[in-house]
This record gives C-alpha cells, structure tokens and sequence, in this order.
C-alpha cells in the first residue's frame, strides 16, 4: 500500500477518537462534577529513507536522506481533575468539594453474599434516602426508621469508617468545612445538634490510576484495591492528614459544575476537524496517484 495512504489512515482513525472525546466532553458540559478527558498523541514509527547515491552532488548542503513518518495514534486518555465552579443552590444536601478531594460511595454489586464496592465520585448531588428491605440486605444491614445520604442513583455515601450516614427522620442536616455531618430538629442549627459522623474524604495523588465506570464514578484497578499500601499512593483518606498546605472542604448547598470549557472545546474540535480533513485529502491524493499509475500505458 502507498506510504502516504498508510499515513493517513492511521492518524484519521486517531483523529476519529479524539472528535469522540471532544463530543463526550461537550455533551456532559451540564453534568454536576465531571471531569473532562484529554487525549495525548504519539508517533508511530519514523525512518530514514535513503535516496539513490546519485543523489549525492557536489556542493549538495543538504543530507541525504529524508524522515519518514506512519501516522500519529492516540496513546493516552487521561482525566484532568481540575476544580470546577461551585453554583450555589440552598439545597442542604447538595455539597461541593473545594480541592483535589472525592466522596466515597457504596455501589452493591447485585450479590447480597458479596461486599459492596466503594466507587469515588465528585457529585454531591445527596439526597435523604430511606432503605427498602432489598436495598439494606444489599448494603448489609436493616431496614430502619433513619434516613440516609446517597446519590440520584441511590448509593450510600460513606463515613471515614465505611458506614452510612444515617439521619433521623424528620431532622435537618448540618455539613461543616471538615465533612463533620449533624442533624437537628429545630429552626436553629447550632441547637441540641447531634453529629452523625464525618464524611469519609479522599483526596487524589495519581489521577492517572482512576478509571471511570459510568454514573460519574471512579475506581482502581482490582489488583490495587485489594492491597492498602498500593491503594494508599492513588487515594489517600484526608483523616490521615496532618498540617496541609491544600486542605480540602466541604461546602453545604453548593455543587461542582463540570469543568468542561465549551470555547475551549469547540477550538480543539475544529482544529481536528481540519486535521481530518488534511488526512482524507492525502488519502484522495494517493489514490489519484495510484489509479494514473495503473492507467499508464505502454
């Protein structure tokens, strides 16, 4: 097959995955706590190509040979984690996070023999939820009076100790800076308040382990969940923290709007669009070539 073909086939099918990056990135620009995904290119492969020794003429300045190149392809999805604007909506269970910091969700797998797994995500789009009978065996516990936070999916967010945070039923809530949550029942939140537990924080030292799984949720890797140290370099719990320089906190009745920028967006989307349409204009071109080559005759 032609060079020039071989070239412009691999880096439009690059090309063609980035345009569907850029569509997904644009078509979540309204999704509270995404997370826009960046593409990296690289090279495939680049030769010498050498030329014919006759080439080689006296006061010739230039080398010999010339660089050869077979197309670009995308070698990495990466996720850029960077904070979002907080939109203030009076909702006391809708919480935003200031800093690199996730919340930790309870997502059941369907087996009630099974333990749950514990999915990070930067929505806090809660509610106060009460637990059917199928929905507490699949948390493992029992169907009660309280109330619990959980996402518009119905997974239970978590304490810094993996459980649940339940409230009385007919109680407000209280969320502090630190993730300390409280409930009370009259007009004053500072009276007679009751902690109910801390939200259990994590805050992301190596984004490029997360993998999303749909829902607006990251986990790791099997293998690195099931061991603490190695879970420990990706998400770290903020309790373990000591003396921060960045801290991370927890605002009430606000949430994380995507940080999806459409200007930005639609600049990379027309430069790939041109970048494709350089690539199907080098693919016409060879072909031209190669059908006047095979018409040539003798």
């Amino acid at each position: 097959m032609n060079h020039s073909m071989i070239n412009a086939m691999v880096s439009m099918n690059g090309m063609q995955q980035k345009l569907d990056i850029l569509a997904n990135n644009m078509a979540n620009l309204n999704t509270t706590g995404f997370k826009r995904k960046e593409a990296t290119f690289e090279d495939i492969l680049n030769n010498v190509k050498e030329q014919p020794q006759s080439f080689r003429k006296e006061g010739r300045l230039t080398p010999l040979g010339f660089n050869q190149g077979w197309g670009a392809k995308l070698s990495q999805v990466s996720t850029n984690f960077q904070q979002g604007t907080l939109k203030d909506t009076g909702v006391p269970t809708d919480l935003g996070i200031e800093g690199d910091g996730l919340f930790r969700v309870r997502v059941p797998d369907g087996d009630p023999a099974q333990p749950a797994n514990i999915l990070y995500t930067r929505d806090g789009s809660f509610q106060l939820t009460r637990l059917d009978d199928t929905q507490a065996a699949a948390a493992g516990m029992t169907a009660t009076e309280n109330l619990y936070l959980a996402n518009q999916e119905g997974h239970l967010l978590l304490d810094q100790n993996d459980n649940p945070i339940a409230i009385p039923e007919g109680d407000k809530i209280r969320v502090d800076a630190d993730g300390t949550v409280w409930s009370y029942s009259g007009s004053n939140p500072e009276e007679n308040a009751v902690e109910q537990g801390r939200i259990g924080l994590v805050r992301v030292l190596r984004p490029q382990f997360l993998q999303q799984v749909g829902d607006n949720l990251f986990t790791v890797p099997e293998g690195i969940a099931a061991n603490p140290q190695e879970l420990a370099a990706i998400v770290r719990p903020i309790a373990q923290e000591t003396g921060l320089d960045k801290p991370i906190s927890v605002k009430q009745g606000f949430l994380e709007q995507s940080n999806v920028n459409l200007a930005d967006e639609m600049t990379e989307l027309m430069m790939v669009q041109r970048a494709f349409q350089l690539g199907s204009r080098a693919l016409t071109s060879a072909d031209t070539m190669m059908s006047l080559a095979n018409n040539l005759r003798g």
